[in-house]
């Protein structure tokens, strides 16, 4: 069996600089735990069969749905229900952590130049 050691989140974001590009940091159940940076706002999608939870560890993030905007603060996280259309927006720069299905889609049903077919790994040691 594999020795799991503890992951120090603030160094993994210390390992690249890409915004809009999730890294996979751990693996559990078949979900996927990665990493972000985000600058500026993301195109509104949806994912048909996923919610979606975006955990913010530093910074401030608007989540708009088509009938509200919830802002989240570092140390706090928000769950997207599936089918949910949203789009999320950062105040400044913004790192958060997500957990997923290792095959959601990255921009749900919608593509665009920052749509991400697939995640590198970083060191999960």
């Amino acid at each position: 069996m594999k020795k799991i050691e503890p992951i120090n989140i603030m160094n993994k974001f210390s390992l690249f600089n890409e915004e809009w590009t999730p890294k996979i940091i751990g693996e559990l159940n078949g979900q996927h735990v990665k990493v972000c940076k985000l600058k500026d706002d993301f195109v509104w999608h949806s994912h048909k069969n996923e919610d979606e939870l975006f955990m913010v560890i530093e910074g401030v993030l608007n989540i708009l749905e088509r009938d509200k905007t919830t802002t989240v603060k570092a140390g706090e996280f928000y769950i997207v229900p599936r089918g949910t259309e949203h789009r999320v927006v950062p105040e400044g720069a913004v790192k958060i952590m997500l957990f997923e299905p290792k095959d959601i889609a990255h921009t749900g049903n919608t593509k665009s130049e920052i749509t991400k077919e697939k995640f590198d790994y970083l060191d999960l040691n």
